[in-house]
């Protein structure tokens, strides 16, 4: 070696939830490590065993409060006289999450740690993440305004990349604030068992083009060890890396979920004997490491770089295989929120709820999508067991916040079932601004009868007004749909009257010179002379939906060719998109064996598909009238595409205010090979430039793709939460969608080709192309193998002035698809 060298061994169990067992096991195993990290600890302390130096990471806080809730009192003693002694350290990590994770939760759960640490006197100032590929840029600043100054990351490239352009380096994260968090980007959790560090857990998956492909127990363990630690610190001098020492997780076993192990003690013991002098090993913590890293930037007077903007997460495409379920996750988080905004005292919903109902939504989130043989072995108990566990977790947070947000509309003044209820209500703003959205005031079946036989109207109680409306039917009766205003956390009642006498002839025209047949088909123009004699404002043909604000149009074979601003006189459909909106792009990757559908899906990479993937676009073929109403018009549009039975657009379109809402409905086939599903969304902004920014609503803070972004990041697809937006350059105008159920949004080409990462010159070339990624199943090990099923989805799309402000469009989309509480109340 050029320079004495030293590796700081960081021993640690990676934390896998449901990936190598049953949920509840891998909790057990957990609480156990613990139990044997603090034997070995006191063991080193009292001076009773051989072995000196030992130190365990407690990778999660997840797996500490586990072992708090369950070991009882006297574990926990000697657990937290580890853990102040040095020996045992505290991530500040509590899971590792994908981003679905909202960070008012994301902040609680990390507070966790923190507020534990300091309760026994301990500062938790470092948090570490293995596996997954990145983090929302907000993620940076919810671990600061924790308390927590540094983070340490072991990437995972299957599927995905680490960023900057090289490993083991640190970087300042500077937050949208500009606050500054110390991050070390490292190696694979599991190189320290390529390396020897754990003699009878080797492993050949970083390093396996050496070609000495060991694995578990060897007899060739020390030489192994002897060539490739001198090997990876030779090849880090030859890349030019600038510090004496690195950083090395290593696990007990090769297997994720895996125990202390003394025997690396031991191994660091015997190696430093023989090579300490030019490569030495030394057992360490995250905080001990962090503090070396920082003054070694001083003793050396080189300066870390600084970095700015979202770390995209290669792994967060999981969510897509379980659609059904992150749909409810989605509904759930989003209720949550209104549950504390309209008890912000917790009067109705205790503290240890609050807590149980994040916990449920943190362990839908944590990125094990599944157990390990999901894709090999589809039918096996075991993986359809632990599929739906994991799915449990949505269902069981979607249940008890939905309890609790009944207890608080009961406080608020809801009126159970009982006969002859007043036909009031109460419509209640959760938000902090003022929310105009269409309510629906529901009626029971057996009241409908009444309604219809002597007609109504609906009043606005405090000022008497009466307001429009148009009826729904639904299996359980009718909605009554109103436009309603309600000013930010405020409450307005309405109550349906019946009419005295018998109902009035319902509502409408009969026009002598519409070209509309008793079929009900329009299919014939306006002559020119009657033109006058029929507003045009409001209308559905067969190839069109209008209201004053838009109209869109569709045509054979292509669906929807133009969706037009009326108030501006601009098209808001990109015409260099490929795809139609709201189109369905299919892809399926061809396996010619059943005992392939691993094999081919390992070699993707970042593909996400085959080069033998076969792409099929949506075909319009049938259109239906829905509803024409008071307040808005409905029409679907049926689309013939290969891999489903069935896939609908159905457009709602709003008489009173520039916004459409659509339902995508699908039956998707049940397939095994691996697939993908897309709807374009080839909008842009009303503004007479070509050019638009985008905006996402990633959790945190808002980041524009391909802008905001740390170089050498994933550019193809990101997770959002609410929505996103495009804004014209002026920020005259822009368009805004929301997105409620589908998180993905694919901005790179669909085709199969390299995959360019942020920062590449060919990128800037480019212009993000706009789909959201609804359904997947390409992941070899642990997605669900099917995505077969019926689902429906659902965008809602407003543009103009408003949408203008990037903040405005997308708190738009927060508001819209939270929407009003409405339910029965009495005066």
């Amino acid at each position: 070696m050029k320079r004495p060298f030293k590796m700081y061994v960081i021993h640690h169990s990676h934390t896998d939830i449901g990936y190598t067992d049953r949920q509840e096991k891998i909790e057990a195993y957990h609480v156990d490590f613990i139990k044997q990290a603090i034997e070995l600890c006191e063991a080193e302390a009292a001076g009773t065993g051989d072995r000196q130096g030992f130190r365990w990471t407690c990778e999660t806080f997840w797996a500490v409060e586990r072992f708090l809730e369950q070991a009882g009192a006297d574990w926990v003693a000697r657990f937290e006289a580890a853990v102040a002694s040095g020996r045992i350290e505290l991530s500040g990590s509590y899971l590792h999450m994908t981003e679905l994770i909202d960070t008012d939760i994301m902040e609680r759960l990390l507070r966790r740690a923190t507020d534990y640490g300091k309760s026994i006197g301990v500062k938790v100032d470092s948090a570490m993440h293995a596996d997954i590929n990145g983090f929302s840029w907000g993620y940076a600043q919810s671990l600061l305004n924790a308390g927590i100054d540094n983070l340490f990351t072991c990437i995972h490239t299957h599927h995905g990349m680490f960023p900057l352009g090289r490993k083991q380096m640190p970087f300042w994260w500077e937050t949208a604030k500009g606050e500054r968090l110390l991050v070390w980007n490292g190696d694979h959790y599991h190189l320290g068992n390529d390396l020897g560090l754990s003699p009878n857990a080797l492993l050949s998956y970083s390093m396996r083009e050496d070609g000495l492909n060991v694995y578990g127990a060897d007899e060739r363990a020390w030489e192994v060890a002897e060539q490739r630690i001198q090997a990876y610190v030779a090849c880090l001098e030859e890349e030019g890396y600038p510090y004496p020492f690195v950083p090395i997780m290593v696990s007990g076993l090769i297997w994720d979920n895996a125990p202390p192990n003394a025997e690396v003690t031991d191994f660091v013991e015997r190696w430093n004997r023989r090579h300490g002098h030019q490569i030495e090993l030394e057992m360490t913590t995250l905080h001990e490491f962090f503090r070396t890293v920082r003054e070694t930037e001083t003793q050396l007077g080189t300066e870390i770089p600084v970095y700015r903007g979202d770390w995209p997460d290669w792994w967060s495409d999981g969510v897509a295989s379980t659609a059904m379920h992150t749909q409810l996750f989605r509904d759930a988080q989003r209720t949550l929120r209104v549950v504390k905004a309209l008890d912000p005292q917790g009067k109705q919903v205790q503290t240890a709820e609050l807590t149980e109902m994040e916990y449920n939504l943190a362990m839908y989130a944590e990125h094990t999508w599944g157990y390990h043989t999901s894709v090999g072995e589809p039918w096996n108990p075991y993986v359809q067991s632990l599929g739906a566990r994991k799915e449990q977790f949505a269902s069981e947070a979607h249940q008890r916040i939905y309890r609790a947000l009944d207890q608080i509309t009961v406080a608020r003044g809801e009126k159970l079932m009982a006969p002859n209820r007043a036909l009031t209500y109460k419509v209640i703003n959760p938000a902090a601004v003022e929310v105009a959205d269409i309510v629906q005031l529901p009626v029971d079946q057996w009241e409908v009868s009444k309604l219809l036989k002597k007609g109504f109207t609906v009043v606005e109680s405090a000022t008497g007004k009466i307001m429009p409306y148009e009826t729904v039917s639904t299996s359980r009766g009718y909605m009554v749909c109103i436009s309603a205003i309600v000013p930010a956390h405020s409450e307005q009642m309405y109550e349906i009257k019946l009419n005295d006498g018998a109902a009035p002839a319902p509502a409408g025209r009969v026009s002598n010179t519409r070209l509309r047949g008793l079929d009900g088909v329009h299919d014939i123009p306006p002559l020119a002379a009657s033109s006058q004699t029929f507003d045009p404002a409001f209308s559905i043909d067969a190839h069109s939906i209008s209201s004053p604000y838009v109209r869109i149009e569709w045509a054979e074979g292509e669906g929807i060719v133009k969706w037009h601003d009326r108030v501006r006189g601009l098209d808001l459909i990109d015409p260099s998109h490929p795809h139609r909106a709201f189109t369905p792009i299919y892809e399926v990757t061809p396996v010619d064996n059943p005992e392939r559908m691993r094999a081919t899906r390992t070699v993707m990479g970042r593909n996400r598909k085959g080069l033998n993937v076969q792409r099929h676009t949506g075909k319009l073929q049938e259109t239906k009238r829905i509803a024409e109403g008071a307040l808005s018009s409905t029409v679907e549009l049926i689309y013939g595409i290969e891999g489903m039975s069935h896939y609908s657009v159905l457009l709602t379109v709003h008489h009173t205010r520039p916004r459409v809402e659509v339902a995508i409905r699908m039956h998707k086939d049940s397939i095994w090979e691996p697939e993908n599903v897309y709807i374009a969304l080839p909008f842009r902004a009303p503004s007479s430039s070509a050019e638009n920014s985008v905006w996402l609503d990633k959790s945190g803070t808002p980041i524009r793709p391909w802008i905001d972004q740390l170089p050498g990041t994933l550019s193809d697809f990101y997770c959002i939460q609410e929505g996103l937006a495009l804004v014209a350059p002026d920020a005259e105008a822009g368009l805004a969608i929301a997105t409620p159920d589908t998180p993905l949004i694919q901005c790179g080409p669909l085709q199969h080709e390299a995959r360019l990462v942020m920062g590449h010159d060919g990128l800037q070339k480019r212009t993000p192309v706009l789909y959201a990624w609804v359904l997947n199943n390409f992941w070899e090990t642990n997605f669900k193998a099917t995505v077969g099923g019926f689902y429906e989805f659902r965008y809602k799309l407003t543009w103009g002035e408003d949408a203008g402000d990037p903040s405005r469009a997308l708190a738009w989309c927060r508001n819209v698809n939270t929407g009003l509480l409405a339910f029965r109340a009495e005066t």
